[in-house]
C-alpha cells in the first residue's frame, strides 16, 4: 500500500509540472468568458419560470404532470392557437388545479388508461389568472353579455378557471399521435360545440355518431371522477360550484 502511495503522488507531481524536467505541464483549455459562453448556449425563456407558476405554487396549486405525467399538457393560451390568436400566458408551459381537483382528475386519467390503453387526457387549459379571463371577455364585446357567457365567463363573476377549479380538455389516442375527432375544434364558437344540441346535430348529419361517441366517452370518464360538463363547450369541466370555489378558494391574481 505504501508502495502504490508513493507512486501515485509521484505520477501526481508528474502530471502538474513540477520537480521533472522534460516533462511539461499538459495544455489545459482556457476558461469561456461570458461572452462565449452566452454565445454557445443562449438564453431560452423555456429555462425561465413563469411568474404565473410562481403565483400558483404560492397558493398551494398542484402541477398535474407532476401528479401524473400520463397526462398530456398543451395549453392554447401559451401559443397562438387560440380564439384571441395572441399568446396570453407567455412561458407557462405547465397546468395547475387546487389539490383536490388534481387528485380527481389523476384518477379520470387512471380510469381511462385502464379501459382504454391507447388513450390519454389531453389538456387545454386549467387553472386561469384573472387578468386574463378579463382580456378574453374584452376581446368578444361585439357580441352581447349573454351571447358572450356562451363561450367566456364574466370576470365580475370570475370564472372556475380562474380558482382553478376547471379544465378544457379532450381525448389523446398515443396510436396515431392525434387527439380525437370530436366535432369541432378547442375554443369553437358555435352551436356545434354545444352539448346541449349534439341529438340536433346528429340527426341533421353535423356530427357524426363517431364524433358523439368521443364526446360522451369523455364525459364519462370526467363525470365519474366528479367534474361535471356544462352545455356550451364539449371541452370544459368544472369539480366545484362558483359558490363552493369562491368560499373555499382565492382568485388566481
Amino acid at each position: 500500500m505504501r508502495l502504490k502511495t508513493y507512486i501515485t503522488l509521484f505520477c501526481l507531481w508528474c502530471f502538474i509540472g513540477v520537480g521533472c524536467e522534460g516533462i511539461p505541464p499538459p495544455d489545459l483549455p482556457r476558461a469561456l468568458t461570458p461572452a462565449e459562453v452566452n454565445e454557445l448556449f443562449p438564453k431560452s425563456e423555456s429555462l425561465e419560470v413563469s411568474p404565473y407558476e410562481i403565483r400558483m405554487r404560492e397558493l398551494g396549486l398542484c402541477d398535474l404532470q407532476e401528479l401524473d405525467p400520463e397526462i398530456k399538457v398543451q395549453l392554447k393560451y401559451s401559443s397562438l392557437d387560440n380564439f384571441l390568436g395572441e399568446d396570453m400566458y407567455g412561458n407557462l408551459e405547465l397546468a395547475f388545479l387546487q389539490e383536490e381537483p388534481a387528485m380527481a382528475l389523476v384518477k379520470a386519467s387512471k380510469k381511462l388508461r385502464q379501459e382504454y390503453p391507447n388513450l390519454r387526457l389531453l389538456l387545454y387549459d386549467a387553472a386561469r389568472p384573472w387578468e386574463v379571463q378579463v382580456k378574453m371577455w374584452n376581446y368578444l364585446d361585439t357580441l352581447s353579455e349573454a351571447e358572450r357567457r356562451n363561450y367566456v365567463a364574466d370576470p365580475d363573476q370570475a370564472s372556475m378557471h380562474n380558482y382553478g377549479c376547471a379544465v378544457d380538455l379532450t381525448l389523446f389516442d398515443v396510436e396515431t399521435g392525434k387527439p380525437l375527432d370530436m366535432g369541432t375544434g378547442y375554443d369553437h364558437f358555435g352551436e356545434l360545440a354545444y352539448p346541449r344540441l349534439e341529438r340536433k346535430h346528429l340527426n341533421e348529419g353535423k356530427l357524426s355518431l363517431r364524433q358523439l361517441n368521443h364526446r360522451i366517452l369523455l364525459r364519462s370518464i370526467l363525470l365519474d371522477a366528479g367534474f361535471p360538463p356544462i352545455t356550451s363547450e364539449w371541452w370544459h369541466f368544472d369539480f366545484y360550484s362558483r359558490k363552493t370555489a369562491a368560499r373555499k378558494y382565492t382568485l388566481i391574481k
